[in-house]
């Protein structure tokens, strides 16, 4: 403890000095709650809602709120929150870390912010690390909720689209991570506002949050989707490109793009067997027909790309050097694969990602507990703005915890654990063993069934049966083996005749590259001022010391010369550890960041479309859009034609107007003399005012029609260039590690080409837009329809919820899909 602590008390000592009045507060309301009848305590939750709507904020109300909470939990659960726990929901409703060790009973302290926050009718999200903690508590905690009038539900693995939006529409609802994080991805890829299943997200708890936010922060999550379909399409494409004469179709190498003539069109509606192949339920073909064309007739090998090794590489065209990872967007790549007669790769796309950094970040408020975060409270406030707040304990701990003791080698280690295993297993004492890895807990398991001692294994897959059988790791005589985190989140008891054998006995196995997750183990024992202890056993095999150990701590092991079966305790080993570990966890910290600074690139892409499809799918009239959009293809047209750094003679009249007779303009609307004669304002002028006039005979032409037109054709140039740019910005980021050996930042590296490469697929969007809307025709009804469907997800092996579009309604009086047991209508119904 430094020399300022000591006097003025830690960060987290003056944190709860500041809370304590409100504490008072909410025990001072204690006999008034409890002279309240059933009736009237339910009616507490009508009231507060009146005040807040009245304009009493949260605060206001909060001493009240979490009197009532408390006492509606004696009712009916008969647990009563301690002041401890009291303290912890206030930190929690305040947006910050409420950390609390083992035993505290985290899953009732979340119950006070989150009946609190859900009065405001905008949802709260409590997010466990498993589905079974996730139906637990909500089974157990739900009925305080219920009691007071509230609905709740939970998100499963299992559940279909409906039971979802149920779910969500509840005021409080559980699930895990992984369940809220693919929901979100998956409403940001439907093609009706009524397919999406979550509302706002306004207020998540995260149970676990070190785990949650820092352990699983290095895998982003992923949906990915089949191609296979148009992995074959790019071949078939290049095929039919190959069969094309030169009037068949036209090069503007300025505007880097080719388009075919009609003689080309009549060629490709005879090859694929088309009515008209302007037709919009042709944009596929038509997109890979223009990639082909432009991989042969722009794309030049040996000065674009080249080929080695059976892999088409991109020449960067400034430093002639080649691009590794780097691939070329909107399938371009591909073509230029099925031009070199090399594997078209890519053949799953990735049809959305977000990592869990920035999905909590669009939360307007998050908040978390967990037994250990002040390891990582740098982290926790550089990343997500959050500060860490230590509880005090219920009870003072009694639990010892004893030096740790390191061997010359593994094998001394693990016999010296087994043998004292067996010791302490003579008089009864229980024993919980952790170790970081399946492999090495097999080793104890075989060791222990060769002593003959009956034990436990389990490892983290998380399940019903696994959080059962942890849950008696503290009975006599029990002989526990688990890795770090498996039953996490499930409080161990201890039996009969326990305290009296000293507890709960905690066996580390060896030391984890994280201080946090050793504190986790450790935290097992010692619950609620029960007695335990806990010892860590360490070789100088082990990989975190042979990797980041350093070569005194091993010269002075050899120097004291000791037997490879005798333990060396010493503060200087002790020390040496803590420092190997602080090294690592430094390490791991950059990766996440690192991670992070490059999901920010894509995530300020990311909030651009999903708010442009959000608009599209909440019925926005998007035609203001369209006439800016084909404003800005004007302007972009003429900026690359008609150049201000080129005299006029110069100006390429010839491709622009074959630019823009491919886009909306019919050919003779404007002739070349014409042209000749006008002042680049006046051709913008006359442009825009027949564009105009165009698209208003279309407009008549297709008739009401029209604005749902617009939204189908816009939600699928969205959709397709979005996907195909996701695949190229991942792609990019694969390439980057190269960047840094040549002295440059790759993450700014990154953000400069991925803001181009975004620039460049916002304007192939309207390109693609207004060039089908303006050869739509009116003949049959246009329907909306996904450019890809998911099949998998990297959390698990398949997708078994598509998005369906029309769900059976839930009568009033038929079971509540959110797995209450209630009707509907006094359950999820209510804010149906």
């Amino acid at each position: 403890m430094g020399f300022l602590e000591k006097i003025f008390g830690s960060y987290s000592d003056r944190e709860i000095k500041r809370i304590i009045p409100i504490v008072d507060k909410i025990e001072a309301l204690d006999s008034k709650m409890q002279s309240l009848s059933d009736e009237e305590l339910k009616n507490k939750t009508f009231e507060f809602k009146e005040r807040l709507q009245k304009g009493e904020t949260l605060d206001d109300i909060l001493p009240e709120a979490f009197a009532v909470v408390r006492e509606a939990s004696v009712r009916t659960l008969g647990m009563k929150h301690f002041r401890v726990q009291l303290m912890g929901g206030i930190v929690l409703h305040q947006g910050r870390i409420s950390e609390m060790k083992t035993g505290e009973g985290k899953t009732l302290v979340a119950t006070l912010p989150a009946y609190l926050n859900a009065l405001t009718g905008k949802g709260v999200h409590i997010v466990t690390v498993n589905d079974y903690l996730a139906k637990r508590d909500r089974e157990w905690m739900g009925k305080i909720y219920e009691f007071l009038g509230l609905t709740v539900g939970v998100i499963t693995h299992e559940l279909d689209n409906m039971q979802r939006r149920a779910a969500y529409n509840c005021d409080i609802t559980y699930g895990t991570n992984n369940e809220f994080g693919f929901d979100y991805l998956r409403d940001n890829m439907v093609i009706y506002k009524e397919e999406m299943v979550q509302r706002e997200l306004n207020f998540a708890i995260i149970d676990e949050v070190d785990s949650i936010l820092i352990d699983e922060a290095r895998t982003p999550l992923i949906i990915s989707g089949a191609g296979e379909k148009s992995t074959q399409l790019y071949k078939v494409a290049d095929t039919f490109v190959r069969m094309l004469k030169d009037g068949d179709f036209e090069v503007d190498e300025k505007q880097h793009a080719v388009t075919l003539s009609e003689s080309g069109v009549e060629k490709a509606e005879r090859f694929f067997n088309l009515e008209n192949y302007a037709d919009a339920e042709n944009m596929e073909i038509q997109h890979h027909v223009i990639q082909a064309l432009k991989a042969h007739h722009l794309m030049k090998k040996e000065i674009d790309y080249i080929v080695k090794d059976g892999e088409v590489l991109i020449i960067d065209e400034f430093t002639g050097r080649i691009m590794y990872g780097r691939r070329y967007s909107d399938g371009l790549h591909q073509a230029i694969e099925a031009k070199e007669n090399v594997k078209v790769e890519r053949e799953s796309k990735t049809l959305a990602t977000i990592t869990f950094q920035n999905y909590f970040r669009l939360y307007n408020k998050i908040s978390g507990m967990t037994g250990t975060a002040l390891t990582e409270e740098a982290e926790f406030r550089e990343i997500y703005g959050l500060d860490v707040v230590v509880i005090p304990t219920n009870k003072p701990m009694q639990r010892i915890d004893y030096p740790d003791v390191v061997y010359k080698t593994e094998e001394a280690k693990f016999k010296a654990i087994v043998d004292e295993i067996v010791e302490t297993h003579k008089k009864g004492q229980p024993v919980l063993v952790g170790t970081i890895s399946i492999e090495k807990s097999e080793v104890v398991s075989e060791m222990l069934k060769k002593k003959g001692v009956h034990h436990q294994v389990l490892n983290a897959k998380y399940h019903e049966k696994e959080a059962e059988i942890i849950s008696h790791a503290g009975e006599k005589g029990m002989v526990t083996i688990a890795t770090n985190m498996a039953g996490r989140g499930t409080d161990i008891k201890l039996g009969d005749g326990v305290v009296e054998l000293g507890g709960l006995k905690i066996i580390g196995t060896e030391r984890h590259e994280s201080r946090r997750i050793d504190n986790q183990l450790r935290g097992r024992s010692g619950r609620q001022g029960d007695p335990g202890s806990s010892r860590f056993y360490i070789s100088l095999e082990d990989d975190l010391m042979r990797l980041f150990g350093s070569e005194k701590l091993k010269d002075m092991v050899e120097r004291l010369g000791l037997p490879d079966d005798e333990a060396i305790e010493s503060k200087m080993v002790s020390n040496a550890i803590e420092q190997a570990q602080k090294r690592v966890e430094g390490n791991n910290f950059d990766v996440r960041k690192t991670l992070l600074q490059y999901d920010n690139v894509m995530n300020k892409q990311r909030e651009i479309i999903y708010s442009q499809r959000r608009a599209v799918l909440e019925g926005e009239n998007v035609r203001d859009n369209i006439i800016s959009m084909i404003k800005d293809i004007i302007d972009a047209a003429i900026s690359s034609h008609m150049s201000d750094d080129r005299h006029r003679e110069e100006w390429d009249l010839k491709g622009f107007l074959r630019y823009l007779e491919d886009i909306f303009l019919p050919k003779g609307a404007l002739s070349l003399s014409e042209l000749e004669s006008m002042s680049k304002e006046d051709i913008k002028e006359k442009l825009f005012d027949i564009a105009v006039k165009l698209y208003e005979q279309k407009e008549e032409e297709i008739g009401e029609q029209m604005r749902e037109v617009e939204r189908v054709v816009l939600l699928r140039s969205v959709d397709l260039k979005w996907m195909d740019h996701i695949d190229a910005m991942d792609q990019l980021k694969q390439g980057m590690g190269l960047r840094a050996y040549r002295q440059r930042d790759p993450v700014q590296e990154y953000q400069f080409e991925g803001m181009n490469m975004f620039d460049e697929m916002i304007y192939s969007i309207k390109e693609e837009t207004i060039k089908f809307l303006y050869r739509i025709k009116a003949e049959k009804k246009v329907e909306r329809e996904r450019v890809a469907e998911p099949t998998s997800t990297n959390y698990d092996d398949s997708v078994k919820r598509e998005p369906i579009r029309k769900e059976k309604k839930v009568g009033r009086n038929d079971p509540c899909p959110c797995g209450s047991g209630k009707k509907y209508k006094n359950c999820c119904g209510k804010n149906a």
